[in-house]
């Protein structure tokens, strides 16, 4: 399959990240609703192609995408109250002035948490007596993932939503009594998300045919590994290196480097390979087949772990003693190829990079990513700076995991801003912004995607995540007045002059 992928995107294309959750709206938290459709109308406004998201599904440890309770589910914050109502399934009443919090420029995730439930219970009530025709066929679409997160999740609530590995015996090791008893005791339960599952996807689906009528293409992403305490690792065990008990044996991360002298450790359980690959990838298959139901294009983050993967034994306290252990490598994809024919993907090829790891990437064929704020601080044979970036590339100014352009000129070290001002040749850092994005347009990738961050002039404050830190991340939002016309015009120009769109 070497560089079958390379023609996946006809044209030079350009796009933005904005994931559901920063969208404006009077809900707390971005939805599938009108800001949404509005922001495609600025995306088609602006000549742009692409609109990438973080992970659409919902959110667990420390709010984040990342880290969640089932990679085939949707987010059920996202689901639009306003299109419920349109559904007869809820009155203005039922929601109109709920207090989402005082600050429109930030999730307040325990409030939403709160507030959502409370409505979604009177939501289920509604929906009961007005269950949708194609309810009980969605249901039986998606049972092999479902079902068992429906599960999940109503066991979950019963044990105030402690960790399954901190649930009895029986029902922690899925063993066939305590399963029937607890489907039986958590019937309706269930039905609870399994109902927000379908309304989510209802809803995603119309948003996805709006945005296909715009010829606008969504990016989605995907996290290589899935949480510990997810329904994924629960219904599929064997799936993952696991005790008998049902606990990690060991856990991914990231060793030792420059910037963190005691490694990443991320916590999620590493796959068995052995086992995936003796049962054909099945899993994967259907996790990637999944997923190309809501995105168009799939970004998968981590890619080089497909290659060979750090592990920790697991209750260490940092990654400091972790070893690294063979992936499928290209195997995996051949086999995906086979099921599914050829998936668009781009590869998250960041971070620690062996001759082995470029090996399996040209012969995967899928573009991978190129960041400009990790171009300077060296010399000009850095592979991220602008005119090193080959056209098999989406390149980024940053990623979710950076400052916005603006914070980065005041965090970054002497050494960076100094080769960033004399690469582009500025006496005035405040120029930094509209000439990195500017070059991020211009240069050789098939796609370049910038952040609304960037686009619409933030800094530091609307970050979106601190890697290795919980707390803070994730909660930026952007405002309806700071998305107008003046940055749409200019994204246009900018795309226009640069070849693209």
């Amino acid at each position: 399959m070497a560089n079958s992928n390379v023609t996946q995107f006809k044209k030079r294309g350009s796009g933005v990240l904005m994931h559901i959750s920063s969208l404006p709206g009077p809900f707390g938290i971005g939805t599938l609703g009108k800001n949404a459709y509005k922001f495609i109308d600025f995306l088609a406004k602006a000549g742009q192609s692409y609109w990438q998201i973080l992970p659409a599904c919902p959110t667990g440890y420390g709010n984040s995408p990342y880290q969640s309770f089932s990679t085939f589910a949707g987010n059920p914050y996202f689901i639009d109250f306003d299109l419920l109502k349109k559904d007869g399934l809820l009155s203005k009443k039922d929601y109109d002035g709920i207090d989402w919090g005082a600050d429109p420029t930030c999730a307040d995730f325990g409030l939403l948490y709160v507030k959502r439930n409370e409505l979604f219970a009177k939501l289920q009530d509604n929906f009961e007596k007005k269950t949708p025709e194609d309810y009980k066929a969605f249901c039986r679409k998606n049972k092999f993932w479902l079902e068992d997160f429906a599960l999940f999740m109503a066991v979950k609530d019963a044990h105030n939503g402690a960790s399954f590995m901190d649930w009895e015996k029986d029902i922690r090791l899925r063993e066939e009594k305590a399963v029937a008893d607890w489907k039986k005791k958590c019937a309706r339960r269930m039905e609870y998300y399994k109902m927000l599952q379908y309304l989510f996807f209802k809803q995603w689906k119309e948003l996805r045919a709006y945005a296909a009528s715009k010829d606008i293409k969504i990016i989605g992403d995907i996290p290589i590994y899935v949480s510990a305490d997810s329904a994924d690792v629960w219904t599929h065990p064997e799936n993952f290196l696991l005790s008998k008990k049902g606990v990690p044996l060991e856990v991914a991360g990231c060793p030792p480097d420059a910037f963190t002298d005691k490694g990443q450790l991320w916590g999620n359980p590493v796959y068995n390979w052995k086992q995936l690959k003796e049962d054909g990838y099945g899993w994967w298959k259907q996790r990637l087949k999944a997923s190309l139901e809501i995105y168009d294009i799939l970004r998968i983050d981590h890619f080089r772990g497909f290659e060979s993967f750090y592990c920790i034994k697991y209750g260490a306290e940092d990654a400091k003693n972790g070893k690294w252990r063979k992936g499928p490598g290209v195997d995996l994809f051949k086999e995906v190829e086979k099921a599914l024919g050829k998936v668009p993907i781009i590869a998250e090829d960041l971070g620690y990079l062996t001759p082995k790891v470029h090996k399996m990437l040209k012969d995967c064929g899928f573009p991978g990513m190129k960041v400009i704020q990790f171009a300077f601080g060296g010399d000009n044979t850095n592979t991220y700076l602008p005119h090193n970036i080959p056209e098999n590339s989406i390149v980024y100014t940053g990623s979710h995991d950076n400052d916005p352009i603006n914070g980065w000129v005041e965090s970054a070290s002497p050494a960076e801003l100094d080769h960033a001002m004399k690469y582009f040749k500025l006496t005035d850092k405040s120029q930094m912004r509209e000439t990195m994005m500017k070059a991020a347009l211009e240069c050789k990738a098939f796609v370049c995607i910038l952040t609304m961050q960037d686009l619409i002039g933030l800094g530091h404050e609307a970050r979106m995540n601190f890697p290795s830190s919980v707390g803070e991340n994730w909660k930026w939002r952007a405002t309806e007045e700071q998305i107008t016309a003046d940055e749409a015009k200019w994204l246009k120009q900018a795309s226009k002059a640069a070849g693209r769109n």
